[in-house]
């Protein structure tokens, strides 16, 4: 399961998704910082299906955690060379302008 939330405002909505154990934690390589708050992440626990449509459905998009990004991967979701790594741990954002 991973964690969904969408955050709404005036102009556009994001969908910020990470993986359920990483939920809380911040990670930290050279000068990136990448904090998975609970405030900013935790939302409704979602299954892959869900996800997958979810992700389908958005322009705007936040994620975290290895089992997140290799699903939107695998789906042709988003492109791997979009990913950047801290720690270890994956991260893409996407926004249309």
């Amino acid at each position: 399961m991973m964690y969904v939330k969408i955050h709404k405002s005036k102009e556009r909505e994001i969908l910020v998704i990470c993986d359920e154990d990483i939920l809380g934690k911040t990670f930290e390589e050279n000068e990136l910082q990448l904090k998975v708050s609970e405030s900013f992440y935790k939302g409704e626990k979602k299954s892959e299906k869900e996800v997958i449509d979810l992700i389908s459905n958005y322009d705007n998009i936040n994620l975290a955690g290895k089992k997140t990004i290799r699903l939107a991967i695998d789906n042709n979701l988003i492109d791997e060379s979009s990913v950047i790594n801290i720690s270890g741990v994956p991260h893409v954002q996407m926004y249309a302008i």
